[in-house]
C-alpha cells in the first residue's frame, strides 16, 4: 500500500479543507491511501497555545515521516511565507535530514490566502525549500490541467491554492477542489512509479 502523508496547519479551516481534497485525490489511485495529520500549534510565549480540534486529524509523529511514501504539505499564507507552526515543525526535522528519512520521496505543497495577491506562489516556494534540502522530489501541477488556465481564484503550477476572502469564509470552488485532488493523485502516482523502480 502506497501511503501519502497529507500534513497541514489550519486556523480557519480552509487549509484543512484543501488537505481533505488532496487526500481524496491520493485515494482515487488504486493501492494508495492518505494519512491526514496536523503540525502542533505554536504561540508567543505570553499566550497559551491553541488546541487542535479534537475531532480532526492527529498530530504528526516522526513515524509518519518515516513510514510515508510521499508528502503533501499545506499551510495558510503569512506575509508570503508559510505559517510559523509549519516552519517550527520543519525546523525540528534535523534528525530526519541527517538520516535521510525523506530522500527520494515525492512532495507537493498547497496554501490558502485571504486575497488573490496574498502571496500564494511565494508561500508555496518557501515551503519547497526545506523539502528540497531533505532530498525530496518536488511535484507541481502541469498546465495540461485545464483548471490552471480557467481558474479565477486559486491555483498555480507550484501547487494548489485557495482564495478564502478577507473573512476566511469563502469555500473552495470547483477549480480549487479539482487542483487539490490533482496534486494528491499526482503524488500517489509518482510514489507508485518510484516504488516500482526501487
Amino acid at each position: 500500500m502506497i501511503e501519502i502523508l497529507v500534513l497541514f496547519h489550519s486556523v480557519h479551516g480552509n487549509t484543512r479543507d484543501m488537505a481533505r481534497e488532496v487526500a481524496r485525490g491520493v485515494e482515487s489511485v488504486d493501492g494508495c491511501q492518505a494519512r491526514l495529520r496536523t503540525v502542533p500549534p505554536v504561540s508567543p510565549a505570553d499566550e497559551p497555545a491553541r488546541d487542535i480540534d479534537e475531532n480532526g486529524p492527529a498530530r504528526v509523529t516522526r513515524e509518519d515521516l518515516a513510514e510515508c511514501h510521499g508528502l503533501a504539505l499545506g499551510s495558510p499564507t503569512r506575509f508570503g511565507n508559510m505559517a510559523a507552526a509549519v516552519k517550527y515543525f520543519l525546523d525540528g526535522t534535523g534528525g530526519e535530514w541527517f538520516s535521510g528519512t525523506l530522500v527520494g520521496k515525492p512532495a507537493g505543497v498547497f496554501t490558502s490566502t485571504a486575497t488573490m495577491h496574498g502571496g500564494q506562489e511565494a508561500t508555496l516556494l518557501s515551503m519547497m525549500v526545506p523539502l528540497i534540502h531533505h532530498g525530496m522530489l518536488i511535484v507541481g501541477l502541469p498546465y495540461t490541467l485545464p483548471e490552471l488556465s480557467n481558474t479565477r481564484s486559486g491555483g498555480t503550477p507550484y501547487g494548489p491554492s485557495h482564495v478564502a476572502g478577507t473573512d476566511s469564509d469563502r469555500d473552495l470552488d470547483g477549480d480549487e477542489r479539482r487542483l487539490c485532488r490533482a496534486l494528491g493523485r499526482r503524488l500517489a502516482e509518482v510514489a507508485g512509479r518510484l516504488g516500482e523502480t526501487s
